[in-house]
């Protein structure tokens, strides 16, 4: 069992009130979405802890992150790690179901981002707030594509992490919503193995697709540069020297 902390370079996740803990999805997210790209106005969806719209505020000096989350005990959670960080100021969080937001907020944003639920046809928790959390019931792809779309401007990017295996389910919904992959990242958790997750950014329109492979680890617990290179900024050196209690880094990519 990992801690009920996690200390970043510029900001700590305490995770004991949210039923999801922090994981290296999130962190591969948070570090890969909407890269080079200048984002004034973004949108966390299904924040959690609070991690990847603190990642993002870190990232993009000036933005402003709406966060939201259909768990209230997340939101409180996460309420309380964006107070002690020092982007404060530029992160909101809301407890909302993200249809009812999609609906009433009137909003556009540059980035649209999210770690979503995606266990489709897996065994549910017994824990019903980490069913929620982890299981597409409360969040479908499709919903988030499709509303995901009416939220971001007409240059704006959704980002977003999944299995591997729901690439062709992702590239049908994108195109029944005039959306078009830009980019894929296929992480791979150690060599020889294959995919075991997506990272995709989708846009509106036509758009030539980026594709690469990222390799997370070279041996256990010997991350390669392409991984250290990306979440350079966040990470603290004892994380690389395996001296951090929560070195998760790999487990949740690796099933």
């Amino acid at each position: 069992m990992g801690n009920d902390y996690f200390h970043f370079k510029q900001f700590s996740i305490w995770q004991d009130k949210c039923a999801m803990k922090v994981g290296t999805d999130g962190v591969l997210l948070g570090a890969w979405a909407a890269d080079g790209a200048v984002c004034r106005h973004i949108l966390d969806v299904g924040t959690g802890t609070g991690l990847i719209a603190l990642m993002l505020a870190q990232r993009n000096p000036g933005a402003l992150v709406q966060a939201i989350d259909i768990d209230e005990s997340a939101c409180l959670q996460a309420k309380a790690n964006v107070e002690a960080s020092p982007f404060a100021a530029r992160i909101r969080v809301a407890h909302a179901d993200f249809s009812d937001y999609a609906s009433q907020t009137g909003a556009c944003f540059d980035l649209v981002v999210s770690n979503p639920p995606y266990f489709v046809q897996s065994l549910k928790s017994p824990d019903s707030r980490r069913s929620l959390a982890r299981h597409d019931g409360s969040l479908s792809l499709a919903e988030l594509t499709g509303k995901g779309k009416s939220l971001i401007r007409p240059e704006g990017r959704l980002a977003l992490i999944l299995p591997v295996e729901r690439e062709n389910e992702l590239e049908e919904l994108a195109r029944s919503n005039g959306l078009t992959i830009s980019r894929k990242t296929f992480v791979v958790p150690i060599p020889e193995a294959v995919p075991k997750r997506l990272l995709a950014e989708l846009r509106a329109g036509p758009s030539a697709c980026v594709r690469e492979n990222l390799l997370v680890e070279e041996a256990r617990h010997q991350y390669s540069l392409a991984y250290k290179d990306l979440t350079a900024a966040f990470y603290r050196e004892e994380h690389w020297a395996g001296r951090n209690k929560n070195t998760w880094i790999s487990e949740k990519i690796r099933g």
